[in-house]
């Protein structure tokens, strides 16, 4: 038998390729769990000859429109050909009694992913802020593209984008409370009464950081990873995240999700970001506050669904006893930046 991942069976993805793309696979498949991914199974999967990657939700609990891999795969296959660096796509199996839950196969892009301190402390400040400068400027591109004109007019509804986002998350929240955490309910309640009004519509990756990039030669961005919260809304949601993440790594050393960007390793303020990002763009990112506590309490709410996985046993991978603990100071600096 095949060696067989925790929810990947090697031998059954063999027999489905046989029966809708005869002749993909030269051979049986082994399949390896990639390290990295606190939500999504990312699996690399070879016939001996020519590699895949295989993405599919995690075992166990699974929130209501999280993990949806349709949409994942539909965006990726969208941006192929635009500026922003995507893999190519093979296929999408929505048929749950092949591996167990729905999935797809995309391309392994080869180069480096950026997770830890470990990772980034020999780049030195050049190599560090032309990376930084990378990632600002290909989440600008993305930000560019006009969802029309890539079929994606349909991918999502921008109108009142934040609000209902608010409330998706607090129904996550919900799904997930196993605990009680200060301050949470008193943070919906601030965000909810103070959102924002839109100013530009784009295609939103919703988790945009730099370990969910590939980077190749020349530290420049080979493609972008982890499409599964994808939509159509505010762009300054994605901007807003990729401030907390890189705040959080000075905020919290050591921590499990953005150790990376830390300034030991020379990577520039965050506000040099924000700064590109403006120049490139042409966005107006004074509101950029408010959408900074956003960001905040969506990761805290993503981490305590992940915490609520581990304790009851459905994580796979390391990384994950630490995560519950990131969400009480997550919620208390986004309390401390929105008015009472």
């Amino acid at each position: 038998m095949a060696d067989q991942p925790p929810g990947l069976d090697p031998d059954r993805l063999h027999a489905h390729l046989e029966r809708v793309r005869p002749g993909t696979a030269a051979g049986p498949l082994t399949a390896e769990l990639i390290a990295g991914g606190k939500s999504n199974l990312t699996y690399r999967v070879t016939d001996g000859a020519s590699r895949w990657v295989l993405r599919r939700p995690p075992l166990g609990h699974v929130l209501a429109t999280a993990h949806d891999m349709a949409r994942e795969y539909r965006v990726i296959s969208a941006l192929a050909g635009t500026a922003v660096p995507v893999p190519g796509t093979y296929l999408l199996c929505e048929d749950p009694e092949v591996l167990g839950a729905p999935f797809y196969l995309m391309e392994e892009v080869q180069g480096t992913v950026h997770r830890t301190a470990a990772d980034t402390a020999g780049l030195g400040p050049e190599r560090a802020r032309a990376l930084s400068a990378e990632l600002v400027d290909v989440l600008a591109a993305l930000h560019s593209v006009d969802p029309a004109e890539v079929g994606l007019a349909d991918f999502g509804r921008p109108e009142g984008f934040m609000a209902r986002q608010v409330e998706r998350w607090r129904r996550q929240f919900e799904a997930s409370r196993s605990r009680e955490v200060a301050g949470m309910d008193e943070l919906y309640r601030r965000l909810r009464g103070s959102v924002p009004e839109a100013r530009r519509v784009a295609v939103v990756h919703g988790d945009y950081r730099l370990d969910n990039v590939i980077v190749g030669p020349g530290d420049r961005v080979a493609a972008v990873l982890d499409w599964e919260m994808a939509t159509l809304g505010d762009p300054l949601a994605d901007l807003g995240l990729m401030r907390v993440y890189w705040e959080i790594s000075r905020e919290l050393p050591g921590n499990p999700v953005a150790s990376a960007v830390s300034a030991e390793a020379g990577f520039p303020p965050v506000e040099e970001l924000v700064d590109r990002y403006a120049a490139r763009s042409g966005a107006d990112t004074s509101p950029l506050p408010w959408y900074t506590a956003f960001a905040r309490y969506k990761l805290a709410i993503i981490a305590e669904g992940i915490h609520y996985r581990f304790t009851q046993g459905k994580t796979v991978g390391d990384g994950f006893s630490h995560l519950g603990a990131m969400v009480p100071p997550l919620v208390a600096a986004a309390l401390e930046s929105l008015p009472a």
